[in-house]
């Protein structure tokens, strides 16, 4: 059963977004929510673990019966990155299925009850073959050659320095005296295209400014700081002709001091390659 009611969820004096406090959270919990997730979406089916009550699917900004999205038919996971938001009490995941019949790259949240260990509420943002630059295999490859280790605690940014570095990159693509801490090397996944070129090969994340105006809008944060990773959902404007004001867009991003080192594009599109 979907919930519309707890879309984005609840903010309250002392709990997370999705009304969890945040000392009752712990990466164990979440590592099992995550796994169940990665389980279920093997086998093409929804976790084990949801909530019974208050159960929310939201699939490409759409709230969807979950059996009617992308878990109603088995997926082969060929890459996938996991990270944990103790604070949001989520675990967020990318997702890659190449060597899937109908290929996918996908950004899923996963919320949890920390009280119960129940899921409750999965956000996802999903591309398919005609979606913004998809190539899965491309993605991929590109994916493969990245590290994402832990990083050592003392070295760890805040979540203010994440999310700070998220944000600029995102503003500069409206405002050009915003100027985005690019780390040397710095590289991006959009779709399934890459602008790696070695490991000398400095800041290639650099985006030009759009037509203006232009801002990005409806952004929705989750982080571990373990791994230097922040992930904003958006509504990308623009790029879709069929929704000037924004289509469903993921930014995943790898921080290490304070400097981007990755990041992940991935946007939804009405029409073939958004009608460009």
């Amino acid at each position: 059963m979907v919930h519309t009611n707890t879309l984005f969820g609840a903010v309250l004096v002392g709990l997370t977004a999705h009304g969890v406090t945040a000392a009752d959270c712990t990466r164990d919990i979440l590592s099992t929510a995550a796994q169940a997730y990665l389980a279920g979406a093997a086998a093409g089916k929804a976790p084990a673990n949801l909530a019974t009550t208050n159960f929310t699917y939201i699939e490409n900004d759409v709230a969807l019966d979950i059996s009617k999205g992308i878990l109603s038919a088995p997926i082969s996971i060929d890459l996938n990155r996991t990270f944990l938001d103790t604070e949001e009490c989520g675990a967020f995941m990318e997702i890659n299925a190449a060597s899937n019949k109908k290929p996918y790259v996908l950004l899923v949240r996963v919320f949890v009850d920390a009280a119960s260990s129940q899921i409750t509420d999965i956000e996802s943002v999903v591309t398919k073959d005609g979606d913004w630059a998809f190539n899965a295999a491309g993605h991929l490859a590109a994916d493969k050659q990245e590290k994402w280790d832990a990083i050592p605690e003392a070295k760890q940014d805040t979540r203010a320095v994440l999310k700070a570095a998220a944000d600029a990159y995102l503003d500069s693509w409206g405002d050009g005296t915003v100027n985005p801490p690019f780390g040397n090397p710095c590289s991006r996944i959009e779709g399934g295209s890459s602008t790696a070129r070695g490991a000398a090969s400095g800041n290639t994340c650099k985006m030009p400014q759009f037509p203006q105006p232009f801002k990005v809008t409806n952004r929705r944060y989750i982080m571990d700081p373990t791994f230097g990773a922040i992930d904003i959902f958006n509504n990308f404007p623009f790029i879709d002709k069929a929704k000037p004001n924004g289509t469903p867009s993921t930014n995943l991003y790898r921080v290490e001091g304070g400097k981007i080192r990755y990041i992940h594009e991935l946007t939804v599109c009405t029409n073939k390659n958004c009608g460009r």
